[in-house]
């Protein structure tokens, strides 16, 4: 069926019949037809500020393949932007970083700030094999054992794979590991997603040293 998201894996589909799609230059996805919302009702200045000239800013992330097949990576809204004026889409970077064995959570961090740089937090039954493979004594905590050399480096290859997929700008530049685990409730919502605002409030200081 045209335009159906089964057309391509991953993809939301083809633009409908009539209708266009676009990427902006920060990544934002743009959309103009007949089927696309026109404006505010009586709010010239609220409809002004929705449209890029006729196109539609949806506060989509995403890109168009070849073939003009869209795919909606996230929302602009949760973008960062560096000091330097770089724009840099956080979980692209959190989602490779977590894909090493011994992460837990990432959280990307920098927003009005000279560099990228990361919050981590380790997944704690892999701590443990981590610390029986490097021989470090089997009471250690994550708290104590955040600044040992051999753990900071294991994390690093973590980082450095998530760096080689980004351009220079988007690197993250320095690491902080957590004391200890995010907790639904807390750190977590029922689902498991990162409540990014409260890790930004709560873990400001350890934010702040990343930047000391």
């Amino acid at each position: 069926m045209p335009g159906s998201a089964a057309d391509r894996i991953g993809s939301v589909g083809l633009p409908l019949p009539g209708c266009a799609v676009r990427i902006a230059a920060d990544g934002e996805i743009e959309a103009e037809g007949p089927d696309v919302f026109q404006g505010y009702w009586q709010d010239p200045q609220a409809s002004s500020a929705a449209f890029d000239g006729r196109w539609l800013r949806t506060g989509d992330l995403g890109r168009v393949d070849d073939d003009g097949f869209l795919y909606v990576t996230g929302r602009k809204k949760d973008m960062l932007l560096t000091a330097g004026g770089q724009h840099v889409v956080p979980w692209v970077l959190e989602d490779k970083v977590r894909e090493h064995w011994l992460i837990a959570e990432c959280v990307v961090v920098g927003e009005r700030r000279p560099y990228v740089a990361a919050l981590i937090t380790l997944d704690e039954a892999a701590f443990a094999r981590w610390k029986q493979r490097h021989g470090k004594p089997a009471r250690a905590t994550i708290g104590e054992l955040r600044d040992d050399p051999d753990l900071r480096a294991t994390v690093q290859q973590a980082v450095d794979r998530a760096n080689a997929a980004a351009s220079r700008p988007e690197t993250i530049k320095r690491f902080r590991i957590l004391h200890g685990p995010f907790r639904v409730g807390a750190e977590l919502t029922p689902t498991g997603k990162v409540r990014r605002d409260y890790v930004l409030a709560k873990y400001a200081s350890d934010i702040d040293a990343l930047y000391a």
